[in-house]
């Protein structure tokens, strides 16, 4: 059955009533639509009850009676059924709503509470029930709350939220998991919806005994409230934040001053704020202009408004004062995390992953490094692409250190995870740069804080930002024109496709050396911790892009084929850092010859001579040539048949500063080595 009713509310301000709904779907036939039965109480996302998004009622599993409904699907994109409850537009006063769930075991459940009464305008939270059991609470604003659940077997779920003060607690089973502030405090409905943040995106769960109650509040005549203290910069230890605090009006009398407090580890910022004009209902943000430091440990920021229109206490105090509860990240010493977003101008969602990878720029650049892999545009490094199709199942996606494939509104929850894991080695790239020529050669240098193998590899990729491009191959598909997609970082203003002219693409893979899964000659079969190895790299940088929008980042690959740790730096920065000389990773031909992996050039640098060094292991005719690096022979050498070690000396005296190319033809193979002349 289903029910109605009208409750007396218990709040602070008297003269309130509750309303309280609930449907056991108990009244309902099995194996027909829901919404179409449902008398208008229910409806789906296009409020089309009855057509093909209409859930249907299931009799296959249930906590009370026999009814319940069951969301399913096994498609990325989710659906194509939901479910709909239309709350009426809500921002003040409390809210409180359960059910019963059962999310299948291996499989995902989830839901979203709209902002607006128009549907598809701003999502207020996602609730994700993983299909590992986490439960995962976010938005685009910032939002980020995990707690755990049960799989395969019934739970209560519920969240009770005060808009007035913007506390949202979860509860499992009557038991709180957490609390939250929302930066959007407001909910005007719920969609329920089978959807996946994971590949195989398989989704499958029942709901029983729906229900929820709504207490009104009543508007005292001067009432400030602090709702949200946020900042922009990442939760990490050591970060020095600019707090935001989001005041609001929640009386009749408009607002014209007030002081806000913002305590944090025992030491207090207060700013005081007048020339307001804050109508009833209107909220506004001010942004402090002291900072606090983070600190490890678990620690109160507490944002509090007062002294209202100069009148001292105001007219409720319960929602004076918020409090966020930091427990800042500390980063492993030496951390690097990579994601590698999997994206397309052809993709009408992934302006997504755009506006999540700048996002976790803007919080986590000096731990974090962000590559999108573009597939089927001009951007596209096929190579990469084709590595990045074996580990994704659609576009948007995203690989935080090449784990699971998750959708790049999910990242920083595996950002956060990964940047405690302490590398096996540390990742500092140098590289010179010969801006006549554009050529950049890179070493890529792993200083090992443990013991390792060869089956560790490194690599090396290229991005750039800032790209631009004419055409409208380098137009963007967007799906979020218009916003009935929900707002998407701006994109809902612009339109479907986005033209090229207005298009400016960040982290965009360039160029990787030597492949997707590393070079196979990297380390030697046994790696001591305090070992330091190097790679090189030689790229000729097109005249079309960008050198000073250039990023190095050297990736250390696990034998898992997990990305262990990377470092990450301007052509600039890796030339301060200097050029490491080291085995050339971009001569592919080490695993295929009779070299045994050490063949070397030194001293690399050179003023007047170089000395080659190599090891066969059989007889073998050598011919050694020195190449500039347009391809040009500049001297070549044939040596005749020679046996396990050999050396060889090389001149360069008379030769330019600059990069050029020591190849070594073995019995026909080719082997090739940066030099660099000073």
């Amino acid at each position: 059955m289903k029910k109605i009713v009208l409750i007396a509310a218990l709040f602070s301000v008297s003269g309130t009533f509750a309303q309280t709904f609930s449907d056991n779907f108990d009244s309902y036939t099995a194996g027909s639509a829901m919404a179409a039965q449902s008398g208008g109480a229910w409806t789906t996302w296009s409020n089309a009850p009855g057509g093909p998004e209409d859930v249907l009622v299931s009799n296959a599993n249930s906590v009370s009676g026999n009814n319940s409904v069951y969301f399913t699907t096994s498609v990325q994109a989710g659906g194509p059924t939901d479910l709909v409850k239309n709350f009426g537009v809500m921002n003040t006063g409390q809210f409180s709503i359960e059910w019963n769930m059962l999310v299948e075991s291996g499989k995902a459940g989830y839901f979203n509470f709209q902002k607006t009464a128009t549907i598809g305008q701003t999502w207020a939270m996602d609730c994700f029930f993983a299909d590992n059991g986490d439960l995962i609470i976010n938005n685009q604003d910032g939002l980020n709350f995990t707690a755990s659940y049960t799989q395969g077997s019934w739970f209560n779920f519920r969240m009770d939220i005060n808009f007035n003060s913007n506390v949202w607690e979860v509860f499992i089973d009557d038991v709180s998991v957490g609390t939250f502030a929302n930066p959007v405090n407001q909910i005007a409905s719920i969609d329920i919806y089978p959807t996946d943040q994971n590949a195989p995106y398989s989704c499958g769960y029942f709901i029983d005994d729906f229900e929820y109650t709504v207490t009104p509040y009543t508007l005292p005549s001067v009432n400030g409230a602090a709702t949200y203290v946020s900042f922009a910069e990442g939760g990490i230890a050591g970060a020095v934040v600019t707090p935001k605090v989001k005041i609001r009006n929640l009386g009749t009398t408009p607002i014209t001053s007030a002081t806000i407090d913002v305590d944090y580890n025992g030491n207090n910022i207060t700013q005081n704020v007048s020339s307001l004009n804050l109508a009833s209902l209107a909220e506004t943000t001010i942004t402090m202009t002291g900072t606090h430091t983070l600190v490890a440990g678990s620690n109160d920021m507490v944002a509090t408004i007062s002294n209202v229109n100069g009148a001292g206490a105001d007219g409720d105090a319960a929602d004076d004062a918020t409090t966020y509860t930091i427990d800042p990240i500390v980063p492993a010493v030496g951390k690097m995390v990579v994601s590698e977003e999997g994206t397309g101008t052809w993709c009408q969602w992934c302006p997504r992953g755009a506006v999540f990878m700048d996002l976790m720029n803007d919080k986590y650049a000096q731990y974090w490094a962000g590559i999108a892999v573009h597939n089927g545009d001009p951007m596209t490094v096929t190579q990469y692409d084709d590595g990045m199709a074996t580990l994704i199942g659609g576009y948007p996606s995203a690989l935080v250190d090449r784990g699971n494939d998750i959708d790049p509104s999910a990242m920083e929850a595996e950002i956060l995870n990964r940047i405690t894991v302490a590398p096996t080695a540390f990742i500092e790239n140098g590289a010179t740069w010969d801006a006549g020529t554009r050529t950049l050669v890179v070493s890529v240098s792993a200083d090992f804080q443990a013991a390792a193998n060869n089956n560790y590899k490194l690599a090396v990729v290229l991005t750039e930002d800032a790209v631009t491009g004419t055409g409208g191959t380098y137009s963007q598909a967007n799906a979020y024109s218009g916003g009935s997609n929900g707002t998407m970082g701006g994109y809902e203003s612009l339109p479907n496709p986005v033209p090229a002219a207005q298009m400016v693409y960040d982290h965009v893979a360039r160029a990787i050396e030597p492949s997707f899964g590393g070079y196979a000659n990297s380390f030697p079969a046994t790696v001591n911790s305090g070992e330091v190895h190097t790679v090189n790299a030689t790229f000729t940088l097109p005249a079309t892009w960008d050198e000073n929008e250039i990023h190095i980042v050297g990736m250390l690959i696990a034998p898992n084929g997990t990305i262990d740790n990377a470092g990450k730096a301007t052509i600039a920065e890796a030339v301060s850092n200097g050029f490491v000389s080291g085995t050339d990773m971009t001569a592919s031909i080490d695993e295929e010859s009779q070299l045994d992996a050490i063949l070397k050039v030194y001293p690399n640098p050179s003023t007047t001579f170089t000395t080659v060094t190599l090891n066969l292991k059989g007889e073998s005719n050598v011919v050694l040539s020195l190449k500039d690096m347009s391809g040009a022979t500049l001297s070549t050498r044939n040596y005749g048949t020679l046996s396990g070690a050999s050396t060889i000396d090389v001149s360069t005296v008379g030769l330019a500063k600059g990069a050029y190319v020591v190849e070594l033809n073995v019995d026909g193979v080719m082997a090739r080595r940066t030099l660099i002349v000073q």
